[in-house]
């Protein structure tokens, strides 16, 4: 028998990003570069921990924007494309690098990469990388849980309760449609937490979520096991706390296993270093460069002087590491049961994206952390929440206190000088979507094969507001990076949902221009969201 748990979980989310009017958009590549570096390298990982009979267990958001990209047959046939240009470009670099040994087996290397995952994701997978997610959670060895539905920062939208619960709702009903089954679970968008939004929870039929380290630390009371337990909500939804010295063991920028000298240099890739003539084809028709995916250093050191990547190396690093990094979770384990009348449990979360996208050595580090705590040791054990909530039923209540991760942990990255203009129109708008939604609430009383204008109005005004809330913009603008695209998209959904607002009191709705914008924001396009915000 085990004496403690780890409970690994993977935030899966990037923002809805889909533009048909332009054939290459440059904000889609962050789509194609996570299935390329983490979402199909995870399924290949799963795939043989369950093939050599290997029990594991991961818990892991999909978000609803994500999900509703990776089903996107637009989408789909741009990333198919995405990777012949790589398949391309990579058999370029085995000619152009003969006479370079150090980078010409890294060539093939990348060259036999996408040429597998093409095929993995064209003809294994028939495209549809959502469903080989399921199929994981269908035999027990994956928990997926859901997050909002365009990853809104609830704390900030809980201004108005039912523009926050329309967030929750809208993404419990579509994981219902996509998986077969209701969540138990729930990622909180930034892990941003403030009392009241466990009420929404458990409205919507939730179980647990997440909140990082000091939310439940300075909960009240105090919890006895600190956050080696789960404690209960006044509502009865259960509240895990992030475990920060298993965190900082990956994402410590000094103490990290990511910074090691072996590992693959994320910073460095061809589409930067090589000429530009050569490259031209390869990046963006303009003329800007952007990463290819095919990146021939390792870290090497602190200095711009970088030595070629060595896949042995990193290879042998992963297994340590992933030794290493079970090695102090036995002996963290060890310590905490001299002091809990239950089996701790250590919780584990990362964005999805470091394993494989920023780290490439990720997912190898996941297999063979897996492989040692089933086959070297019995002292900690992988769980999912769910699984310890049926072990322990009985947990001590308490409030968690308003919280989120990331800088400074009390909600500043989202809400700060540079970003803050942006909530006035949310709020506004979110007062617009509750009005016209109950003032039109018989629209929804009967489900109708073919939807009324009207109808169809208000559940694209319902998008437009859920895609102008997504937590993505103001994240970007407080980091600097693509401010002026955060900007528009935040601008345009606003100014779509207004002009849908005001066609719906006039009862002049635009057609023609609601079927373009239907066809452009076309997430949840099979639901009815405004049917959320009746008061």
């Amino acid at each position: 028998m085990p004496k403690g748990y780890l409970a690994l979980v993977l935030h899966a989310h990037l923002p809805f990003v889909r533009h048909p009017e332009e054939e290459y958009f440059l904000e889609e590549n962050w789509l194609y570069e996570a299935i390329t570096e983490t979402y199909i390298p995870l399924l290949k990982v799963f795939d043989g921990l369950v093939r050599d009979k290997v029990k594991f267990r991961i818990t892991m958001s999909l978000t609803p924007p994500l999900i509703n990209m990776l089903q996107d047959p637009l989408l789909q046939e741009r990333y198919i494309r995405h990777l012949d240009k790589l398949i391309q470009l990579s058999e370029q670099e085995i000619h152009r690098t003969g006479y370079e040994p150090h980078y010409h087996g890294l060539a093939l290397m990348y060259n036999h990469r996408f040429r597998e995952f093409r095929k993995l994701f064209a003809e294994d997978l028939n495209r549809d990388i959502v469903s080989a997610f399921k199929y994981f959670q269908d035999i027990g060895a994956l928990e997926i849980i859901t997050c909002c539905a365009t990853h809104g920062f609830l704390p900030i939208l809980g201004v108005n309760p039912q523009v926050a619960k329309a967030q929750v709702q809208v993404a419990v009903e579509h994981y219902t449609k996509v998986f077969d089954r209701k969540p138990r679970g729930i990622w909180l968008p930034e892990c941003g937490f403030v009392p009241g939004v466990e009420e929404i929870l458990k409205e919507a039929g939730l179980r647990y979520f997440f909140v990082d380290s000091h939310g439940i630390i300075n909960a009240d009371p105090r919890p006895r096991y600190s956050v080696y337990a789960p404690i209960y909500t006044p509502a009865g939804v259960a509240a895990f706390g992030r475990d920060w010295e298993s965190s900082k063991q990956v994402w410590s920028a000094q103490e990290g296993y990511p910074g090691d000298v072996d590992y693959r240099e994320y910073y460095r890739d061809i589409g930067h270093e090589l000429e530009y003539d050569y490259i031209k084809p390869y990046i963006h028709p303009s003329g800007i460069r952007v990463n290819t995916g095919i990146k021939y250093w390792r870290i090497t050191g602190k200095s711009e002087y970088k030595e070629a990547y060595r896949p042995d190396w990193a290879r042998e690093k992963a297994a340590q590491h992933a030794g290493n990094f079970l090695f102090n979770r036995e002996k963290q384990v060890e310590h905490l049961t001299r002091y809990m009348d239950r089996k701790p449990m250590i919780v584990a979360p990362y964005d999805a994206e470091l394993y494989g996208h920023w780290w490439y050595e990720g997912p190898m580090f996941l297999d063979f952390l897996f492989r040692k705590m089933h086959f070297d040791q019995d002292t900690v054990k992988p769980i999912t929440p769910s699984e310890y909530l049926a072990e322990y039923s009985t947990n001590q209540m308490a409030v968690p206190s308003t919280s989120s991760w990331g800088y400074k942990g009390y909600s500043e990255y989202w809400l700060e000088g540079g970003n803050d203009w942006i909530y006035r129109h949310i709020h506004k708008a979110g007062e617009r979507m509750v009005e016209i939604a109950t003032k039109y609430k018989s629209k929804f009383a009967r489900k109708t094969p073919q939807p009324t204008l009207v109808r169809r109005a208000l559940n694209q005004a319902a998008r437009e507001l859920l895609l102008a809330e997504a937590s993505d913009w103001p994240f970007i603008m407080k980091s600097g990076t693509m401010v002026p695209y955060a900007n528009r998209r935040v601008r345009l959904h606003i100014a779509r949902f207004t002009k849908l607002y005001e066609d719906i009191l006039q009862d002049q709705i635009d057609e023609d221009w609601l079927a373009e914008v239907e066809w452009r924001d076309n997430i949840f396009s099979d639901m009815d969201c405004a049917k959320h915000y009746i008061q």
